[in-house]
């Protein structure tokens, strides 16, 4: 989620509408505080193979390496 300024959301309006109703939420902020949220009406969500698409994007590039076993115990400590 997309965190603006108040400005640029009134600024903006229009394009961000778009966006919103094509799925993407927006949180606006003024003076670093978070006000209102701005998403798609009805609860509508983006389409789950969008989501999946943008988790595998997110994670391209990043490995664990090394033992996953000891990473996990790692976290334990």
């Amino acid at each position: 989620m997309t965190t603006i300024g108040a400005y640029e959301a009134k600024t903006h309006l229009s394009e961000l509408l778009e966006r919103a109703s094509a799925g993407e939420e927006f949180i606006i902020a003024k003076h670093g505080r978070a006000l209102a949220r701005l998403g798609p009406a009805g609860g509508q969500r983006p389409p789950a193979l969008g989501v999946i698409d943008a988790i595998i994007d997110a994670r391209r590039g990043i490995e664990l390496g090394g033992d996953l076993r000891a990473l996990i115990e790692e976290g334990r400590a």
